[in-house]
């Protein structure tokens, strides 16, 4: 099984002012997260607003960042749906066009039970490519137990989990319960925080690193902050950490990814508008966002 560990960006969608997908602006993107050292990229995620990409879209943006990454970089496709039958259809496709691994959302409005849930991943991973659960109930409505979670990481194929809900106590548990046995037993189970916020604390904690949303911008510094958290080196992390954070505020001011593609915007990278129904900035999130980044020296 693959051991997922680093940094890994989650990566916007760049689209055109006609809402067309810049695959040329995607390519770019993809072009700087690796010049700059990232350990790997997440396209169609949550960032990549993956419910408004079609089918079409979707699979021309998988092609580009597999030919892009070129074996040197894993490559972990969004591939959820609240629907059995499509996510195997997503998971199935991620595999064929050369994906690195899937991540699979906890299935949103109809809140299956736990025997759903882990009938859905063990359905996940009998496709033959490593699956990272995506935990996230802020989205989906449903967080799933570190009880349950013991479960499904038993599933062979389940390669770790996204750890987006938002409560360091959950992503405590699930490392002392799940991945720390499963490394003294020689398996690996990786813990990848969600939030930029907490990869210092996971880090510190056991974890594994981070799908990271502000490293669309800042993928070196990251990368950095990671690194030194993932090495005890916790003195130069923590420096890092709060230098960070009134950009990682900012970059969660409104709902994501409007708030990093506008920075990215601004700071002369390919990103663009989201499409709807995700809107503009308010002009009082702008005048947080720009301030933090003027802070950072992003832009003047």
């Amino acid at each position: 099984m693959t051991k997922f560990r680093g940094a890994f960006t989650a990566l916007v969608t760049p689209m055109k002012e006609s809402g067309e997908v810049d695959y040329d602006g995607f390519k770019r993107l993809i072009e700087f997260q690796m010049a700059e050292g990232i350990d790997g990229i997440v396209p169609l995620g949550t960032t990549g607003e993956n419910p408004t990409l079609d089918e079409n879209e979707e699979e021309k943006l998988i092609g580009i960042a597999v030919k892009e990454a070129g074996g040197k970089i894993p490559v972990i496709v969004g591939a959820g749906s609240n629907d059995t039958k499509h996510m195997l259809f997503f998971v199935e496709r991620a595999k064929k066009l050369g994906a690195d691994a899937a991540l699979v959302v906890t299935p949103y409005y109809n809140r299956p039970n736990d025997d759903g849930l882990l009938r859905h991943f063990e359905a996940a991973a009998k496709v033959g490519i490593p699956i990272i659960v995506y935990n996230i109930a802020s989205r989906t409505g449903r967080n799933i137990q570190t009880s349950l979670m013991k479960e499904i990481a038993r599933i062979p194929g389940i390669a770790g989990v996204k750890e987006s809900s938002g409560d360091i106590n959950q992503m405590g548990d699930v490392i002392r319960e799940i991945a720390i046995p499963q490394k003294a037993s020689g398996g690996h189970f990786s813990v990848l925080s969600g939030d930029d916020a907490f990869i210092l604390p996971l880090s510190a904690m056991g974890g594994d690193g981070v799908i990271s949303t502000i490293s669309n911008l800042l993928p070196a510094k990251v990368k950095a902050l990671t690194k030194a958290a993932l090495e005890g080196k916790y003195e130069e992390a923590r420096s890092i950490h709060y230098e960070l954070i009134p950009f990682i505020k900012a970059a969660f001011i409104e709902t994501n990814p409007v708030p990093i593609k506008q920075a990215l915007t601004w700071a002369g990278y390919p990103a663009g508008p989201a499409r709807l129904p995700m809107g503009k900035l308010a002009p009082a999130s702008e005048a947080v966002l720009r301030k933090a980044m003027v802070d950072l020296g992003l832009i003047k």
